[in-house]
């Protein structure tokens, strides 16, 4: 049974992910006042809705459970909105699965770059392809991803929190050790990096794009709390886990944020550790990049169980007497015995590969990670945490409540469009440079 803690290491793993890479590039984009600005408000509006979700998870008469975001969307506003709901889920975590399969890939590579540059010279020519990484990254999701359900992921999650922690330490520290020496960028300035009028345009939602993606967790919040026990009540114990990772993350955003965009000004780099960034000490940048790749995995497992699970739940209804389904095998090693289900073994090796499949063809950091912000944060984050907050407290219709949760939602609807479209353009142009599949580069 899970605790505050467990909650809470579970949401640092999702939140404090391959966002907080891209938040100096980010903040450079909007300039001192927008960016914290913008960063702050996100997380705000993170926090108040999900405390709004957690009030979902059990019905307010009944007080029957709901396992999972669509069951909490069933419950309160019906199925043809679960059916929205879960399409919406599906596409957020599957895109997000892809969005840290590029991170570590990118990773990966930084560390071979990094290497290269420290024994040749700054000056030199190191440039390796990601496909090679992506797919060991995949091999190693196929193995982690037998792992049956969420509360046997506790120990991996863990794990994954204190790897973020870590990397964004390094990345903070090398920062704040850069501006401390007088060799930061001055070219940072209150609007941020000046451009023509539509690049600034597109630029800025798509940095409003990277920064909802950092914030945005809601998407497994109902499954993490379905690992809580039942006393103290699970509400009061996901809010407080709410608070604690939310805190974490965006003093951690903040910092990184703005001394990493102190340390390069408006030459901030799309990913402060693996792309045009810091190069010495190498063997810090190193370890960085190694503990990016060890989160990586873990926010893998994480944003991905809810789907395996969907589609196992599924299986299981279509056929429940199937033996392909339902059969557990017992396999024996020397320090434990693995249960191996041959539904979940040929499923989730289906769907990591197809992710690692898509993240080959498309692997663009920033732009991935605001197309998938824009996506996803305001139906899950927003829009279906508020009304549902609506059904279960029936507001009055124009009543004042209702018109600030609507005006939210409206707000947030104009943002997510703006931050799509930016993405969407930054995607084009990248994808007529770019030949997928090549393994040299």
């Amino acid at each position: 049974a899970g605790t505050v803690w467990t909650a809470s290491a579970h949401i640092i793993t999702a939140i404090i992910g391959s966002g907080v890479l891209s938040l100096a590039w980010g903040i450079a984009q909007l300039g001192w006042i927008a960016g914290p600005a913008t960063l702050l408000l996100f997380s705000s509006i993170t926090y108040y809705t999900s405390r709004l979700l957690s009030d979902c998870y059990r019905h307010h008469s009944t007080g029957k459970r709901n396992y999972t975001y669509m069951e909490a969307v069933n419950a309160y506003l019906g199925r043809r909105m679960e059916w929205a709901c879960g399409i919406v889920q599906c596409v957020m975590l599957c895109g997000a699965t892809i969005g840290y399969a590029i991170t570590a890939s990118i990773s990966m590579v930084a560390i071979r770059k990094s290497d290269c540059l420290h024994k040749r010279g700054h000056a030199a020519s190191c440039k390796f392809s990601t496909n090679l990484y992506l797919v060991g990254m995949g091999v190693a999701e196929v193995v982690v991803s037998q792992i049956p359900n969420f509360h046997k992921l506790a120990w991996l999650s863990v794990l994954a929190a204190i790897m973020s922690f870590l990397y964004a330490s390094i990345g903070l520290g090398l920062a704040v050790a850069r501006v401390a020496s007088g060799k930061g960028e001055t070219s940072s300035s209150l609007t941020g990096v000046e451009a023509n009028g539509m690049d600034k345009i597109w630029r800025m939602c798509t940095a409003i794009g990277d920064m909802a993606f950092a914030c945005s967790y809601s998407a497994i919040l109902i499954e993490i709390q379905d690992t809580l026990r039942s006393t103290p009540a699970e509400n009061k114990v996901m809010k407080k886990a709410s608070g604690v990772a939310v805190s974490v993350s965006t003093v951690f955003y903040l910092l990184c944020g703005c001394f990493g965009y102190a340390a390069f000004g408006n030459r901030a780099p799309g990913n402060m550790l693996s792309a045009s960034g810091f190069y010495e000490p190498f063997w810090l940048i190193d370890l960085a990049n190694v503990c990016i790749v060890i989160h990586l995995v873990g926010a893998f497992q994480v944003t991905a169980q809810p789907v395996f699970m969907r589609f196992e739940a599924w299986a299981s209804n279509k056929w429940p007497d199937s033996e392909f389904v339902t059969k557990e095998y017992r396999i024996r090693l020397p320090a434990a015995i693995f249960g191996v289900n041959p539904l979940r073994l040929v499923g989730r090796t289906a769907l990591v590969t197809a992710a690692t499949v898509v993240a080959m063809a498309v692997p663009f950091f920033n732009d991935v990670l605001a197309l998938l912000g824009a996506v996803s944060y305001w139906p899950l984050t927003v829009y279906f945490p508020v009304e549902m907050h609506i059904a279960q407290s029936k507001l009055i219709r124009r009543s004042t409540n209702w018109i600030g949760l609507q005006l939210l939602n409206l707000v947030c609807l104009v943002v997510a469009i703006a931050a799509a479209c930016g993405a969407i353009r930054g995607l084009s142009h990248s994808l007529l440079a770019y030949k997928p599949f090549m393994f040299e580069q």
